[in-house]
């Protein structure tokens, strides 16, 4: 995969997408100071460990989830390296039998595309769909790092302006979980 080894503090003059400079945008309009990295499309974890030593951070895992009924939404961000087990999750927000969201769901609610998962999409989710859930553990990071819309760029930033700037700025609350597994069962 390639990986420009290079990292940028500000957006791309020509070679953005719309949804991308968008992230962009909304990043510089709210003070964010940020570095980004170009790459290949990098739509797991797995293929962005290269990313993460290029930016030097660790990239956040972004899953959107549903109920059964598929009618609530929640996008849950967790530390790329941890292993997410839906019962330590559906304990604490109340809601039994958890799946992942479809595609579909994810374009029509954040308009981002599977591996472009990210808690910027939050802006395209003028309604309030989607609910927000971070695991305590991402809080513990000096930095965020995740896909400015699309898969194939990653952007790093402070982990405090995603708590003091980014969410203020999406006018949202949040959940905080618990995830960690007990040893006996990792």
């Amino acid at each position: 995969m390639y990986i420009n080894d290079k990292v940028f503090s500000e957006h791309p003059e020509k070679t953005a997408t719309q949804k991308e400079m968008d992230a962009y945008l909304f990043l510089e309009e709210n003070g964010v100071e940020y570095v980004r990295a170009e790459h290949d499309e990098a739509a797991t974890i797995e293929l962005c460990e290269g990313v993460e030593k290029v930016i030097d951070a660790k990239i956040c895992k972004n899953l959107l989830l549903t109920n059964r009924q598929q009618t609530v939404f929640y996008l849950l961000l967790i530390k790329g390296d941890m292993v997410f087990k839906t019962k330590y999750l559906s304990s604490q927000i109340n809601s039994a039998r958890l799946s992942f969201a479809t595609a579909e769901h994810m374009e029509a609610l954040l308009d981002v595309t599977p591996g472009s998962l990210t808690v910027l999409a939050l802006m395209k989710d003028k309604d309030k769909k989607v609910n927000l859930l971070i695991e305590k553990g991402v809080f513990e990071e000096e930095y965020f790092a995740c896909h400015p819309m699309v898969n194939t760029a990653t952007v790093k930033f402070k982990t405090e302006d995603l708590k003091s700037k980014i969410l203020p700025a999406l006018s949202r609350e949040y959940t905080l979980v618990d995830l960690e597994c007990p040893e006996d069962e990792q």
